[in-house]
């Protein structure tokens, strides 16, 4: 403590950085490490396990397809309007009543601005296969008798509603096809992305767990974390220029089907590179990564303070970290926080980054786009991100499934590696079930349909020809059974 404040009072006096800016020295074998250098003089180190895996066949199974096909309205008051849209509802939204496109249609009917309503109107955010705006309190109609004066009177108390051309409409129609990912699939490449602050040791769990299953991983350091190079411009951790990087080196170890683990300020790279490339990723998975929000820095962050001061609360910030990043704070967690070089990064480094979260199409219609399956695993005693944020993310997400654990807090993948390795572990062995292809018409149907006529025809007793008609339908379908039978057992 006494000699942060030393060098902080130095830097104030000499006006120079405390920090030299540098790659942390590391102990770590150089076996499965890289160095790979995105721009000149940007290099960043990266762990690259490659198993051995036996020869084994391509997988048979195509695994289960998703149909996407939703409708997202944004108007100009800032609400959003998610529409889930089946085959009847695409076909009617394609085609209107003339025949023609409509554009404006019901589902786009915002409530008019009234300033003398009593409870707020909002659009309301639906995930339905059917969505009509505009007619809540319309289904008892007929039912009901009112008077004219107590029509006139809720007439005056309900908002006004009229129709208002929305902002920004995105339409999404797509087909999806999910299958599970093993260890023997030579196609799958697993990505770790880390946030502010950690590097790819806070990792160390889940990439030997994957990586003795057979899997492929890759972590990289970010800019100014673990071993990897620290630039000495702030321009160098905003987001724009870590996504690049981050993009960089997706492009060069990717394979076929791609799988997405980012946690807290890594999860924005991830969707990043979801949008991107929609058809590289196959999954992703979300670790405390927060709600669809676009990043902004905070003017009134302590972050925002000189690099000198900062440096002279780096105790005080390391010790902050420890309470919040961690449900239990005794010598097992500061030893795992010491062995992952989290929250060793400079002075520099940390204003820069927290300073540089800067990204304004991040926004929850940029989210809503997404068409990955995504798992959100969250820790219930995290103080940095809270749980209504993941919850917002489940719902606007087009297939997210959210996990709550009761004993984790954000640093929740070294609290309970076992517990996210088996998360982690069933999810990308998850498929959805294939749809059941539709029923033919057995071409038994018709002589079915004759021969109760034929038999019917023969006798000349109408009751004697049932039991006869039921064994001949029962024989030939095999879909019937035999209520003679049931009433003899």
């Amino acid at each position: 403590m006494l000699t942060s404040l030393m060098e902080g009072l130095l830097c104030c006096l000499t006006t120079k950085s405390a920090n030299v800016v540098v790659p942390v020295e590391t102990s770590e074998p150089a076996d499965g490490y890289e160095f790979v250098e995105v721009k000149p003089g940007r290099v960043l180190r990266v762990r690259h396990v490659i198993p051995d895996r036996p020869v084994v066949e391509e997988p048979t199974a195509q695994g289960g397809s998703v149909s996407c096909k939703r409708k997202i309205t944004v108007y100009r008051n800032g609400q959003l309007f998610i529409e889930n849209l089946g085959e009847a509802a695409s076909a009617k939204r394609k085609n209107g009543e003339n025949g023609k496109t409509d554009d404006n249609n019901a589902a786009e009917v915002e409530p008019a601005d009234c300033a003398n309503c009593s409870t707020p109107v909002s659009v309301p955010e639906a995930r339905s296969d059917a969505i009509t705006a505009g007619n809540n309190g319309a289904s008892e109609t007929g039912v009901r008798v009112r008077s004219p004066a107590a029509e006139q009177t809720d007439q005056l108390q309900q908002p006004r509603m009229r129709r208002r051309k929305p902002k920004r409409t995105v339409v999404i129609d797509c087909e999806r096809k999910i299958s599970a990912c093993k260890e023997t699939h030579p196609d799958v490449a697993l990505f770790f992305v880390h946030g502010v602050g950690g590097s790819l040791d806070i990792w160390g769990s889940q990439l030997d767990f994957f990586s003795r299953l057979g899997y492929e991983v890759i972590a990289p350091d970010l800019a100014g974390h673990g071993a990897s190079s620290a630039p000495q411009i702030a321009a160098a951790y905003t987001f724009y220029a870590l996504a690049e990087d981050v993009r960089l080196i997706f492009k060069r170890y990717a394979r076929k089907r791609n799988i997405l683990i980012g946690h807290s300020y890594g999860v924005s790279f991830c969707t990043f590179l979801a949008h991107e490339y929609p058809e590289q990723i196959h999954k992703m998975v979300m670790i405390n990564g927060g709600g669809p929000t676009a990043l902004e820095p905070s003017l009134c962050s302590i972050f925002n303070l000189p690099t000198c001061v900062l440096h002279c609360l780096s105790p005080l910030l390391a010790w902050s970290f420890l309470k919040a990043g961690f449900a239990r704070q005794g010598a097992k967690e500061k030893q795992l926080l010491k062995e992952s070089n989290a929250f060793n990064v400079s002075s520099f480094v940390l204003r820069a980054m927290m300073s540089g979260q800067y990204w304004p199409e991040g926004d929850e219609v940029y989210h809503a786009e997404l068409t990955v399956p995504t798992l959100l695993v969250h820790g219930m005693h995290d103080k940095f991100v809270p749980v209504e944020e993941d919850q917002r993310m489940a719902e606007i997400l087009l297939m997210a499934f959210l996990k709550l654990l009761e004993d984790g807090s954000h640093m929740i993948m070294m609290e309970c590696p076992e517990v996210v390795n088996t998360l982690l572990h069933e999810f990308f062995l998850w498929e959805p079930a294939s749809s059941p292809a539709p029923k033919k018409e057995s071409k038994t149907r018709p002589e079915t349909a004759k021969a109760p006529a034929d038999n019917a025809k023969a006798s000349s007793e109408p009751v004697k020809a049932r039991p006869a008609t039921a064994r001949q339908t029962s024989s030939n379908v095999g879909t019937e059974e035999n209520p003679h039978s049931k009433a003899k057992n």
